[in-house]
């Protein structure tokens, strides 16, 4: 979400364009797409209908009963981070994996051939040629990062370069190949990891990923999609934004009945994920 400091896929950044072709390719370091699943180890696994808050944006609302809260890796203090482990709490820290943010610390670190095209709708961010070996580099930082600052695991955006207007000719076996990457190195660091939306080879990555991040499958009647995690016990947090959700009580009733019936743990909550509303079905 290319406000503030964050960045989200909203619905219809996922697997809506189609690729592009226009960029030269980079240093690569040839990530091998059948890499075997790192699945041992100490890290946090969340369980099936998991509570959860999202907030990207402002002072964190820490009053919410929940056993989740999915912050900003930069923009979430140490400090909070701990306040909110003190009470109970485990914390997801996000962070845009796929593309370059012009506003954050590192972003110098980015060569200019490694940015693609602009992500529709967010005029700061560039979708990011992942087969680039400085580009795994500024990522495994990232991760080192969140295990600096405590966070019990990782969400990592906008996973899904291959099927949007890139600029880049990312081919499905790269994105393979980099999701499983981000996901094992997580877990050498003893972090959770969720996958973000990919909903297109999500039974390649269930192994990989302890859950799923969603947006709007409800919206787009993609939710069947994501079943390959609930039947491995694992949970799908999920996000939806639709207005008739949010001021239409029996709308939003169907939706949270339907949500129950697959043991997904969605929320109701705005575009920018702000806290400025917030409805759960769990």
């Amino acid at each position: 979400m290319a406000i503030s400091g964050c960045n989200t896929e909203k619905g219809d950044r996922h697997s809506k364009q189609e690729a592009s072709h226009s960029k030269e390719e980079v240093s690569q370091a040839n990530l091998d797409p059948d890499i075997a699943a790192i699945i041992e180890g100490d890290w946090y696994r969340p369980a099936l209908s998991v509570t959860w808050q999202w907030q990207l944006v402002g002072s964190i609302n820490a009053s919410y009963p929940v056993e989740i809260y999915d912050v900003d890796l930069y923009d979430t203090s140490l400090s909070k981070i701990q306040t909110l482990q003190a009470s109970g709490n485990k914390v997801i820290c996000y962070f845009s994996a796929g593309s370059y943010e012009d506003f954050r610390e590192d972003k110098q670190r980015f060569l200019s051939e490694e940015l693609g095209n602009t992500l529709d709708g967010w005029e700061d961010e560039r979708w990011l040629d992942i087969r680039s070996s400085n580009v795994h580099a500024i990522m495994m930082v990232r991760l080192d990062l969140a295990k600096e600052k405590g966070c019990d695991g990782v969400e990592a955006d906008n996973m899904d370069g291959y099927t949007n207007n890139s600029g880049f000719n990312l081919t499905a076996t790269d994105q393979l190949a980099y999701n499983k990457f981000i996901a094992n190195e997580a877990h050498k660091r003893a972090l959770s990891v969720g996958l973000k939306n990919d909903l297109d080879q999500i039974v390649e990555l269930v192994d990989y990923y302890d859950f799923a991040v969603n947006e709007q499958c409800f919206e787009y009647n993609e939710c069947d999609t994501l079943f390959p995690f609930i039947n491995n016990g694992k949970p799908v947090l999920n996000a939806e934004y639709l207005d008739k959700y949010v001021f239409n009580e029996s709308e939003r009733n169907a939706l949270c009945t339907e949500s129950v019936s697959h043991q997904f743990s969605t929320l109701i909550i705005p575009l920018d994920l702000n806290d400025e509303f917030r409805f759960s079905c769990l």
